[in-house]
């Protein structure tokens, strides 16, 4: 029989923190094996950004990420690679020159296609050596006389001397994200917290903003402690937007009212502008507002459009001010993980080697990406977790 120092190295999933894993994993004396589900890899970052790939944000801010694990540990491992070595890896390496939306701090591939990125890395991955592997549907793996037994559908078995798990979520499942990873480290017996789905829109039923779906714009919002910033949009079936998204997994696990501030003006302002006339109450609302938004918090306070400012009664303008700066969002439920751009929990932080991704429970065993217990906000946080444990992960089991 082979000896395990001279089998393969297993990477399981060909999403973006496996297969930057495999980048980092090649090169060494041991051949690496690239393992994906689907006939194509990466799906993920097909769809994401709308197809354009938000590939990195412009600063890390790990106090943006959200995990029940140590926020310590989430931080080394965050921060082990820098954004600027991560950005000359995709325009060097991966051959992707990158960009920065102004507006939004991101950065994505000058190109808008999310598929450069994709086609880039699995370019990089064979260039490397890497052997990659489609329609390859692990079903379980286990370690065996120093090595690792990895089995595949239609009975099929690999030995490797080293896994490294990158199996993602559960969020959007029609990329090939079906927990399979997560329940493999459990049966291993690692610790994973409590899955739920974060930065997926909120619904209502009934859907009483539907006449407004198609309207966007920047709010402020509030729930519990959380007080963020960002697009909101209006969807057939309730809310979306970046601050939406951000703050999802507070109504997913804790039920928070949310609060939003329609303009950047608060109570105080909007008290003076509703006091300040000539001209009709519907006038400084149709200046901040979409024209269908401000007639819906007219209709909502009972207020006649038409009527003059100087007319408006006390408890009336009280009314629309509050509609106008802490208007309660009537939320109701979430899109889940059909719709959820990340998964929120997973394997336990404390489980892994922050500097290796190996895990404390089962030597030879490594864990990068989605199936770890952390999720960042929209705008490039959440690839740059994968490039970022990826990397390690694949280091680590090259050693």
């Amino acid at each position: 029989m082979t000896s395990p120092a001279q089998l393969p190295i297993a990477v399981v999933g060909a999403g973006a923190a496996g297969t930057v894993a495999a980048i980092f994993a090649a090169g060494g004396p041991r051949k690496v094996l690239l393992l994906e589900r689907t006939r194509d890899g990466g799906r993920k970052i097909l769809v994401s950004g709308g197809g354009r790939c938000n590939v990195l944000p412009s600063s890390l801010e790990p106090q943006r990420f959200v995990t029940a694990s140590s926020p310590n540990t989430l931080r080394k491992m965050l921060l082990s690679w820098p954004l600027t070595e991560q950005r000359r890896f995709f325009e060097e390496e991966v051959g992707v020159p990158l960009a920065l939306e102004e507006e939004t701090g991101k950065l994505f591939p000058v190109s808008n296609q999310a598929r450069d990125v994709r086609d880039g890395l699995l370019r990089l991955a064979a260039r490397k050596g890497v052997e990659i592997v489609f329609d390859a549907v692990v079903e379980d793996l286990f370690p065996s006389d120093g090595a690792w037994v990895v089995r595949l559908q239609e009975a099929k078995v690999i030995r490797a001397s080293a896994i490294i798990l990158a199996t993602g979520g559960l969020s959007l499942p029609g990329t090939g994200s079906d927990g399979a990873g997560l329940r493999i480290a459990r049966r291993l017996g690692h610790t994973i917290h409590e899955t739920y789905p974060a930065l997926t829109p909120l619904t209502a039923d009934p859907p009483r903003h539907k006449p407004l779906a198609g309207i966007s714009l920047e709010v402020t919002l509030e729930a519990g402690k959380l007080r963020t910033s960002g697009g909101f949009l209006f969807t057939h079936r309730g809310y979306s937007g970046p601050a939406v998204l951000d703050a999802s997994h507070l109504a997913v696990r804790s039920r928070l009212p949310f609060y939003l501030s329609w303009t950047s003006a608060g109570a105080e302002e909007w008290d003076r502008r509703l006091r300040a006339g000539p001209g009709a109450v519907a006038t400084p609302l149709r200046r901040a507002l979409p024209d269908r938004l401000a007639e819906t918090l007219l209709a909502e306070a009972g207020v006649d459009p038409g009527r003059p400012l100087p007319q408006l009664r006390r408890e009336e303008r009280r009314k629309l001010v509050e509609l106008l700066t802490r208007y309660p969002l009537p939320w109701t439920g979430d899109e889940g993980y059909r719709k959820a751009e990340v998964t929120g929990g997973g394997v336990a932080l404390g489980e892994v080697d922050p500097r290796t991704l190996e895990s404390r429970l089962h030597p030879g065993l490594f864990l990068c990406g989605e199936i770890l217990d952390a999720f960042g906000t929209i705008g490039g946080h959440n690839f740059a977790w994968a490039w970022a444990t990826g990397r390690a992960a694949g280091a680590g089991a090259r050693q």
